[in-house]
């Protein structure tokens, strides 16, 4: 009820219908007594409208075709939100319509990628493993190898909204012990069976993407024979599992991007048509519904519908792309360089960004727009270190035909090896060039010319400088998108008492 502040005191109708009792003290009577002789509003007269309930005389729509705006407006936010579903999504249909892959069938690359992995900022400096599965079917088993004088792996498993549900590797859930783990489907309630590493898995459809590490003296011909004992089956497989399938799509194209037009909404009702609706997401759903995407039936847009969703696509890609365009200041790892942290965390160091009371939408559509297959938790002192140049020494945003050079100390803060891989800015994906030379890295040094320091130059541009191609990563007229890696970083670039040079302009 609406309250009057009398001195101090909240006076409701309650309030003075107690105080016309004899058991109202004077004082707070003589309280109440200013707050009734207060004016009331006049009544309304014939002819006057009532306060509020419609917008001020004159006002007129901003639109005129509202039925393509509000669909328009929910296909937009829809990109937003399905984002992280999105790219992960879009990894699994390329693998089944242009590799031929099924589930349970495992990704083995033989080297390192090329331009041919058209997939967001991956990595061209080890192979990857890469498996999907559905729990639709029954709970799913994955073994993992021992990490040692062999070889290890690193990476994640994750969900159908990308959530990391197991890390593995040394330091994951199997500690690089070798280990059998078991992937159950949600609300599975049957007793584990022993020798098992349990993890429940909030959706059906779930995703791995590991690397193979070569162990020291051993070259990546000895990774990839590691990462080929790797097993992955169905429990009810598990008294005689079935031969293991590898895919080495080395020289296959593998185009796992999201599409940014009508396409988006195909593999967005493909996403929700399998998985559990989560309570926070219940709101989209009736959005999506307007738009033809409901669970358990067709996808079935009207053509309003269509052109709303197209357009939507498209702007989401260019508010994104304009988002990282502006960056603020206080995103730079280091405040007087330009450089970005791939990988950008919630402040509860995770990357769902959910909160108790709110889901921060956007931040988390820009980091599964240039990022995949995230830590489950941030650490202080990861065991990967994401560096993406968003400017030159001058601030300016790095341009498409310019020539960019960027000096790369001799003592570099890292236990393993250090690398410079260079995105299309338009996709974050490699730059098809005719090298087909993606990355530079400590392992190329000797192929490289050095300074007098002991440390290297490394030019980034559509063309090399003469004699200095051993030294060049090319962007065939690309807008470039750089990111230095960090492997095994040290204390120093932790405690950022190291700074990497910012990338300077040559011409």
């Amino acid at each position: 009820m609406r309250s009057n502040d009398v001195t101090g005191w909240h006076v409701n109708r309650r309030d003075v219908l107690k105080q016309g009792v004899a058991t109202v003290s004077v004082a707070a009577l003589a309280a109440a007594l200013p707050a009734l002789a207060a004016p009331r509003p006049a009544l309304a007269q014939d002819g006057q409208d009532p306060l509020g309930g419609q917008p001020a005389k004159g006002s007129t729509p901003s639109v005129k075709d509202f039925d393509y705006q509000i669909k328009y407006q929910r296909a937009f936010e829809a990109v937003l939100w399905n984002m992280p579903a999105i790219a992960i999504y879009s990894f699994r249909r390329a693998a089944i319509s242009d590799l031929g892959m099924k589930d349970n069938d495992i990704i083995a690359y033989s080297a390192v990628a090329t331009p041919n992995v058209e997939a967001i900022t991956a990595n061209s400096t080890t192979p990857y493993i890469s498996a999907f599965t559905d729990l639709q079917k029954g709970p799913v088993v994955l073994e993992l190898p021992v990490a040692g004088a062999d070889g290890s792996l690193y990476g994640q498993v994750v969900d159908a909204w990308q959530l990391t549900i197991a890390d593995v590797g040394p330091a994951g859930v199997d500690q690089g012990k070798g280990a059998k783990l078991l992937f159950t489907p949600p609300g599975y309630a049957e007793a584990m069976p022993e020798g098992y590493i349990h993890i429940a898995s909030p959706n059906y459809r779930i995703a791995l993407a590991f690397r193979s590490i070569p162990a020291a003296g051993k070259s990546a011909a000895d990774a990839y024979a590691y990462a080929k004992r790797l097993r992955m089956y169905y429990l009810s497989e598990a008294s005689n599992p079935p031969e293991q399938k590898f895919v080495d799509p080395i020289n296959e194209r593998y185009p796992t991007l999201p599409f940014y037009d009508e396409r988006h909404f195909e593999d967005m009702h493909a996403v929700i048509s399998v998985e559990p609706i989560r309570e926070h997401d219940k709101v989209m759903m009736g959005m999506l519904k307007s738009l033809g995407i409901e669970k358990g039936k067709p996808f079935t847009p009207d053509e309003t519908a269509k052109r709303a969703m197209s357009q939507a696509a498209i702007d989401v890609w260019f508010y994104l792309q304009d988002w990282f365009d502006h960056t603020p200041e206080t995103m730079r790892y280091w405040p007087d360089r330009h450089y970005v942290s791939l990988l950008q965390a919630d402040d509860n160091k995770t990357f769902s960004f959910i909160y108790d009371d709110y889901i921060d939408l956007i931040p988390r559509a820009a980091e599964y727009f240039w990022c995949t297959y995230m830590p489950k938790v941030l650490s202080d002192t990861p065991a990967t270190q994401y560096m993406m140049a968003m400017a030159d020494s001058q601030g300016k945003l790095l341009e498409s035909g310019k020539l960019y050079k960027l000096d790369i100390p001799a003592e570099m803060p890292v236990k393993q090896f250090w690398a410079l891989t260079v995105y299309d800015r338009a996709t974050m994906s490699f730059i098809y060039s005719d090298l087909n030379r993606t990355t530079l890295s400590s392992y190329d040094l000797e192929k490289m010319t050095k300074n007098a320091d002991g440390g290297v130059s490394i030019y980034v541009g559509p063309k090399a400088p003469d004699g200095l191609e051993a030294n060049w990563i090319p962007t065939s007229g690309k807008r470039p998108l750089p990111a230095v890696r960090f492997y095994g970083p040290t204390d120093a670039f932790n405690n950022r008492s190291f700074k990497l040079p910012d990338f300077e302009l040559v011409s």
